[in-house]
């Protein structure tokens, strides 16, 4: 499969290169974590890897170390403690889906559980 033509342009890459600000919240030297600027969540983290992948299917044909993003994903919900109340994590790969920027990436939505929350089986 032929990847896509990667935008150097995009926010993202732009983020990458530290043009435009983000509220970081993890970095290493594949991925970058900030938070989104609309969140449509209590915790609405971005996660792109730091390679130039327009889908999905492009990072997956790249072999560039899904296995370890995603793993990085969770560590990333860990770090939130998103774990204990629950959370989705989400991409959409073209236009039709609702992909807005052309940068593979993964939005984690997250749900911290709250201390009297009726799945807390505490007896509270």
């Amino acid at each position: 499969m032929e990847p896509s033509l990667y935008d150097n342009d995009n926010v993202f890459a732009k983020i990458l290169r530290g043009e435009l600000p983000c509220t970081k919240v993890y970095e290493d030297d594949n991925v970058m974590a900030f938070h989104d600027i609309k969140p449509e969540a209590p915790v609405h983290v971005l996660v792109i890897p730091k390679g130039k992948f327009v889908s999905f299917d492009d990072f997956v044909e790249s072999g560039y170390g899904v296995s370890e993003f995603f793993k990085t994903v969770g560590k990333i919900a860990r770090q939130f403690n998103l774990h204990t109340g629950g959370y989705r994590l989400v991409t959409n790969h073209g236009k039709s889906a609702g992909q807005i920027v052309h940068h593979f990436h993964v939005h984690i939505l997250g749900y911290p559980q709250r201390e009297h929350d009726c799945t807390n089986n505490s007896g509270e």
